[in-house]
């Protein structure tokens, strides 16, 4: 972490224990046989810390002169690499309007790592709109500030509704502007970007005829896919654990699952 930021204690068992893609060469591709691809975040013009939760800090460790700090805003940004971090995007497949979609993955999500807290809680850092990744498609990685404050407000409101989801460390404004056709109308214009960064909860457990404990992750993806499913929704498991086409590691988790902050758990 920057030095005006109090250090993350980064244990980051997705990335080592699970099949990562061989190439780091950038760009736009099908990804066989790995779940995740290592990426860096493109940096930005101007970051800006727009705003952030205090409850989502406190989680972390971090106080409000770490968080308000210039340094804190690049980190979240992507223009400054944290120590500890590992940065990837993750490979997964799965339906969309009711068809197969094939690959999917973090098109314009870059996940940090895993923060171990204090309490010994570990959770996940993802910056949502930090550039492209292996799985962006034809899209740009980014996204727009009407979208990222949505995002931040909706996911500690429904956290304090008690529904299971990601939470919002905070916004940061990039100083770019990103062009997105607002209304589908075939007029598109240049809006804000800004980056958000989500923190999810991580918990282990044993599954149903297993006789080793196996890592439940609480993903802040936003797709529903074969690996993953939906963040902002209560928690859905899956059984696979090897992206659309792949055999699964034998050395893979059985099975993943997603739940908030505040309320992890392990569904079989």
């Amino acid at each position: 972490m920057p030095r005006s930021v109090p250090p993350l204690r980064f244990d980051n068992r997705f990335v080592r224990e699970l099949p990562a893609d061989p190439s780091t060469e950038p760009g736009r591709r099908q990804v066989h046989g790995a779940l995740y691809s290592r990426v860096q975040p493109t940096p930005v013009a101007a970051p800006r810390l727009v705003a952030w939760s205090r409850e989502c800090a406190d989680l972390l460790g971090l106080a409000e002169e770490d968080v308000t700090s210039p340094a804190f805003a690049e980190a979240m940004a992507g223009n400054a690499l944290v120590p500890g971090s590992e940065p990837y995007a993750a490979n997964y497949g799965g339906h969309q309007f009711g068809h197969w979609a094939g690959q999917l993955g973090d098109g314009r999500a870059i996940t940090l790592g895993e923060a171990v807290n204090a309490a010994g809680q570990r959770l996940e850092l993802q910056l949502k709109g930090a550039g492209p990744t292996p799985y962006s498609r034809s899209a740009d990685g980014r996204a727009v500030l009407r979208s990222s404050v949505r995002e931040f407000l909706v996911s500690e409101a429904m956290h304090h509704l008690g529904v299971p989801t990601t939470r919002a460390l905070c916004l940061v404004a990039t100083g770019e502007d990103v062009i997105r056709d607002m209304f589908y109308d075939g007029r598109p214009r240049a809006e804000p970007g800004a980056i958000v960064c989500r923190v999810s909860a991580i918990s282990s457990c044993r599954p149903r005829g297993a006789t080793s404990r196996c890592s439940r992750v609480s993903s802040s993806s936003r797709s529903g896919a074969t690996l993953r499913s939906s963040s902002r929704t209560a928690s859905r498991s899956t059984r696979h654990c090897a992206p659309a086409g792949s055999p699964r590691s034998a050395s893979a988790p059985r099975s993943w699952s997603r739940t908030g902050c505040g309320s992890a758990s392990c569904t079989g």
